[in-house]
């Protein structure tokens, strides 16, 4: 599953399609940012520039912790 996980975050605008699944799933489950961070053990700051795009290059580690907080797979959130 991690290779197919890096194929898909090497194609390119990969990280808009991760920021707008994210968010689409935050907010459907009605979580704020600061709620996901403190559930998936990371920052705010990292939540925060993942969802925006800003983060060109989320972890696996990083895709991990914030699919299991919201209980859906990395996939849903790379597709």
């Amino acid at each position: 599953m991690y290779n197919s996980v890096i194929k898909i975050m090497n194609k390119r605008n990969s990280n808009s399609k991760i920021a707008n699944n994210l968010k689409k799933i935050r907010q459907k489950r009605e979580i704020s940012q600061d709620r996901l961070s403190k559930l998936a053990d990371l920052s705010l700051n990292t939540v925060s520039n993942v969802e925006s795009g800003l983060n060109p290059n989320p972890t696996i580690e990083t895709l991990l912790k914030i699919a299991n907080a919201l209980d859906v797979g990395v996939d849903d959130l790379i597709k």
